[in-house]
């Protein structure tokens, strides 16, 4: 992802979570929130799912998730990806899915 696709500040992530509609999977919740500019996209891991090297992973995944499925997106939205505890030991395949099974239901 390029850095002005990226949310970064923490205003920005409470802004979008206290005022965005989300939409709840199996592994992810993803909030979004209509802005005037390119779409961003946020990703948080709890620290509940493991140590750094898991979160990593897990962001990493994620993020790969995202660049290959952004056409799915809709422009003008920022979004923020929360990782849910259980995604833990879930292969790239499913969790491929079940973001865009909450994609697809937008």
């Amino acid at each position: 992802m390029k850095k002005y696709e990226i949310v970064k500040e923490h205003k920005d992530f409470d802004d979008i979570i206290n005022t965005g509609k989300y939409k709840k999977g199996n592994y992810f919740v993803i909030y979004n929130k209509e802005k005037e500019n390119n779409k961003r996209f946020g990703i948080a891991v709890s620290k509940k799912c493991g140590h750094a090297v898991v979160r990593n992973r897990l962001k990493r995944v994620t993020r790969m998730i995202l660049e290959t499925n952004k056409n799915m997106f809709k422009n003008n939205n920022d979004y923020i990806i929360i990782v849910k505890t259980s995604a833990v030991d879930i292969p790239y395949a499913a969790l491929e899915k079940d973001i865009l099974n909450i994609i697809k239901g937008d």
